[in-house]
């Protein structure tokens, strides 16, 4: 039960702080997560990727040759859902939340190294990717692991706040659904319904596991 209220309180601190610049990082960071999607997807679906960018006002694009499209476009929004989901059953089912700070730091920095072509995210990659280590290298596991809660509920919020604002309430806009639409069949709305439908549903599948014991 103890758990379930912290959950709860958690959750309510995230949309209470959701328009205020302390979530700021947290939301860029979501934006990294769904950039560097695309590009894993890329190279896994034998693909390469020129250029990642991501900007202060939360956009950012990934340019590539080759590939799976299909696996690609859909990798954006599903793919920072599952980095959030990862991240916040990994600190609700793991007693190891300073090695896997340390973990996710190390990951943040080789993906920045790997991919990103522009300043202002490889500053924010390598800083945000040295502190994740420095956090689970001296604060202490209550700390770290409050921090990869908030990150990764963080980061499932957005996905589904993001998808409705890309692909339904402003649906005349170039997106990932609309590109779907345009090569695969369908339109905007439907792949991003469809997007949201998933998101809402991983994110009560991950809220459901967190509350068993570890």
């Amino acid at each position: 039960m103890k758990k379930l209220y912290y959950l709860i309180a958690l959750s309510f601190l995230v949309i209470i702080l959701w328009n205020l610049p302390v979530l700021y990082p947290l939301k860029l960071l979501v934006v990294f997560f769904h950039e560097s999607s695309h590009a894993l997807a890329t190279i896994f679906t034998g693909g390469e990727v020129s250029e990642m960018v991501i900007v202060a006002e939360q956009g950012g694009y990934v340019m590539s040759s080759g590939g799976n499209r299909f696996i690609i476009l859909n990798s954006g929004y599903l793919g920072s859902l599952l980095w959030g989901s990862f991240i916040f059953l990994w600190a609700a089912r793991s007693r190891s939340d300073k090695i896997v700070m340390i973990v996710l730091g190390v990951v943040v920095g080789l993906l920045t190294v790997w991919f990103v072509t522009n300043l202002f995210a490889l500053v924010f990659g390598i800083l945000t990717g040295i502190g994740m280590i420095l956090s689970g290298r001296y604060l202490n596991p209550r700390v770290n692991d409050f921090i990869l809660h908030l990150t990764g509920l963080t980061s499932m919020i957005y996905v589904p706040l993001d998808i409705f604002s890309d692909t339904i309430d402003r649906s005349h806009l170039i997106s990932d659904a609309s590109m779907l639409a345009t090569e695969y069949g369908g339109f905007t709305m439907l792949w991003g319904g469809l997007w949201i439908l998933l998101s809402l549903f991983t994110i009560l599948i991950c809220l459901r596991w967190s509350m068993k014991n570890r």
